[in-house]
């Protein structure tokens, strides 16, 4: 059984960073997607950035929202993966949810329906 537990959440001023963190334990397969994806209030779930291990080493890929400002790793060792911000806005206050499944992530990784793992989320808040 997969279990996500994510932490490193807070509140910040605009412009600041945090990094999240993501302990993943339970998964068998050697290739799968991670993900972190963030919900606000009243708004659907959406994808930040993803990140596929395969056998042909890691792809990382970003929602257009993120790029530049969002950085997404793994630790190997550690079982855990990352998701370092910064230049952190208002409009990136949200919950922020780690998830994963034993596929690549292809074209749809932004999508919610396509994960059955989830973390429980951590809250990330940006005062201006």
């Amino acid at each position: 059984q997969v279990e996500l537990v994510e932490s490193g959440g807070g509140s910040v001023q605009a412009g600041g960073s945090l990094r999240l963190s993501c302990a993943a334990s339970g998964y068998t397969d050697s290739s799968y997607c991670m993900a972190w994806f963030r919900q606000a209030p009243g708004k659907e779930r959406e994808g930040v950035a993803a990140l596929f291990i395969g056998p042909a080493g890691t792809i990382t890929y970003y929602a257009d929202s993120v790029k530049g400002r969002f950085t997404i790793s793994r630790d190997y060792a550690k079982n855990t993966l990352y998701l370092q911000t910064s230049s952190l806005k208002p409009e990136d206050t949200s919950m922020y949810y780690c998830a994963m499944r034993p596929v690549g992530c292809g074209g749809n990784w932004y999508s919610a329906t396509q994960f059955n793992d989830w973390g429980q989320g951590t809250q990330v808040t940006v005062s201006s």
